[in-house]
C-alpha cells in the first residue's frame, strides 16, 4: 500500500509542479538551471519517474514563490 501511495504521490507533486511551471511561462530548462539539477532529473521529477523529497518540493516552490504544501497532493498536506 505504501509503495502505491508513493507513486501517487509522486505523479500528484509531478503534475502539481509542471501546472505551476505552466501559469508562470517557465521552461523546464530554467527550473533545472535555477536548481543545479539535470535536463534529465528534471525531466525525469516532472513525469513522476523519479520520486520527490520535501527538499525537492521546497526548493521547487522557493523558485515558484509559493508556499511548498500548493506543490503537495491534498492527501498529504491533510
Amino acid at each position: 500500500m505504501e509503495r502505491h501511495s508513493n507513486a501517487r504521490t509522486t505523479q500528484a507533486v509531478a503534475a502539481n509542479v509542471r501546472a505551476e511551471l505552466a501559469r508562470r511561462n517557465i521552461q523546464q530548462q530554467e527550473l533545472a538551471a535555477a536548481l543545479g539539477w539535470s535536463k534529465v532529473t528534471t525531466y525525469r521529477r516532472l513525469t513522476g519517474q523519479l520520486r520527490w523529497y520535501v527538499d525537492d518540493v521546497t526548493a521547487v516552490a522557493d523558485f515558484l514563490g509559493i508556499p511548498s504544501h500548493f506543490l503537495m497532493p491534498a492527501e498529504a498536506v491533510a
